[in-house]
């Protein structure tokens, strides 16, 4: 999608702000592995200079998911700040996950990907519905078998064992 694109080669030594709005095709674009839904506002902030960029990504919206215990569909806001220094140097490495390395001829940047990358590092591994969110139920344990109502015939066991 040539929508994320930056074409960074043009561009002066100085700050320059992207505002991009989108929705379902992105993530059918990116992947639909970690989010299929959602609506986003992305706003990106590029600062160049002579040996570096520094890219600050705000994105705010909601993704659709799935709960994980009734099924049904909700909506998970989602407000993200995150920022990324892009460093010229001899080859394209990722340094660490703030700092990537870029060569000195490289055109363009490709914002859509960490876009996409940023909104699935913040959807949650136990994706609730909001209506459970109140519950009382130790991390997450719907039905416990309790030691409460233990069958007679384990507490013969249990004295073998203990001897």
């Amino acid at each position: 999608m040539d929508l994320y694109r930056v074409h960074i080669q043009g561009l002066s030594n100085t700050t320059h702000r992207f505002e991009y709005q989108f929705g379902d095709e992105f993530f059918r674009h990116y992947g639909t592995s970690l989010v299929e839904k959602g609506r986003f506002r992305a706003e990106v902030c590029l600062d160049k200079h002579e040996t570096f960029i520094e890219v600050t990504f705000r994105l705010s919206g909601a993704v659709e998911l799935v709960c994980d215990r009734s099924l049904d569909e909700f909506e998970y806001p989602m407000e993200i700040s995150r920022k990324i220094i892009f460093k010229f140097g001899d080859q394209t490495r990722e340094v660490d996950e703030q700092i990537q390395m870029i060569t000195w001829g490289t055109d363009t940047l490709e914002l859509g990907q960490f876009m996409y990358e940023f909104i699935g590092l913040e959807v949650p591994l136990k994706k609730l519905h909001p209506r459970y969110q109140s519950d009382n139920t130790p991390d997450g344990i719907i039905y416990s078998t309790g030691t409460e109502d233990t069958d007679p015939r384990w507490n013969i066991l249990k004295q073998i064992k203990d001897n």
